[in-house]
């Protein structure tokens, strides 16, 4: 029988997440010395990966990381997407609209920062941010939500269609081991500016935020999503690491061949004397 893959292992078929345990490790290393030598090696062979994508120039991959506060999406951005060159990577994070961009339509900041092709983009929060906030929140009518997520499916369908390939992690941690990163932000001066009062306010609607989670989900899965276990960093950078490390061997970006010869290029060089 073929060893299971991680996309295979994590991917959200049936969204429940009442049935996902944040703290698992369904697939792969069982303890952080394991993960950290299997990261070492995942990065060395992303780097590679990256730097033909990046030669190929005609694809990109996006890495779409959605969860709640303290689950651990700029530390996948600084330990997973930091493996590799950062002149082949674009990485964007999104906050409150602005009232610039809520004069626009939801997707125009987002089709902004897109990668570039031969580069891995990130998205700290996403465009899953204008179809969660406003369902919790009420900004939007339902009607207005569904509109939404259709235009996220086809706004997906699109990327894949122009040659960007979208490998989206929603990062599912408990609201015990939330509790606990926000108390350490707050006890280590070093970690204040982390910290957001309105982060209370957002914790206080964890239930809904969960059932808006799920909606997304269930409503945006022409693009296949994938639970990460958060509680352990350790094992949700491991995760995703090879998530990403799995797409790109699938996508097998090629180093282009040269356009010129290189026999003839040796020649001149061997035989050139600059100084002369």
């Amino acid at each position: 029988m073929a060893k299971k893959s991680v996309r295979e292992a994590l991917r959200l078929d049936e969204v429940d997440l009442s049935t996902l345990d944040p703290a698992g490790r369904p697939i792969g290393p069982k303890n952080k010395k394991e993960a950290a030598e299997d990261l070492t090696a995942t990065g060395a062979e992303l780097d590679e990966l990256q730097e033909a994508l990046y030669a190929e120039n005609s694809r990109a991959v996006l890495l779409v990381l959605q969860g709640m506060d303290t689950s651990g999406k700029g530390g996948v951005v600084r330990h997973v997407v930091g493996l590799v060159n950062p002149q082949g990577v674009r990485i964007a994070s999104f906050k409150k609209p602005t009232p610039a961009e809520r004069r626009q339509h939801f997707l125009w900041r987002i089709k902004k920062v897109l990668p570039d092709k031969g580069r891995i983009g990130a998205f700290d929060r996403s465009h899953y941010e204008d179809v969660l906030v406003p369902r919790v929140e009420r900004l939007l009518t339902a009607a207005e939500i569904r509109k939404r997520y259709k235009e996220i499916n086809a706004f997906e369908q699109e990327l894949a269609d122009g040659g960007i390939t979208v490998v989206k992690c929603y990062l599912h941690i408990s609201p015990e081991v939330q509790k606990e990163r926000l108390l350490a932000r707050l006890d280590d001066p070093r970690k204040h500016w982390k910290y957001n009062p309105a982060d209370i306010d957002v914790r206080s609607k964890w239930s809904m935020y969960q059932e808006a989670y799920t909606a997304a989900l269930r409503a945006c899965s022409d693009t296949p999503w994938y639970a990460v276990p958060a509680d352990r960093k350790w094992y949700r950078n491991w995760a995703v690491s090879r998530l990403l490390l799995e797409t790109m061997r699938e996508m097998d970006p090629k180093f282009p061949p040269p356009a010129y010869d290189i026999e003839a290029e040796k020649a001149r060089l061997i035989s050139q004397d600059p100084l002369r």
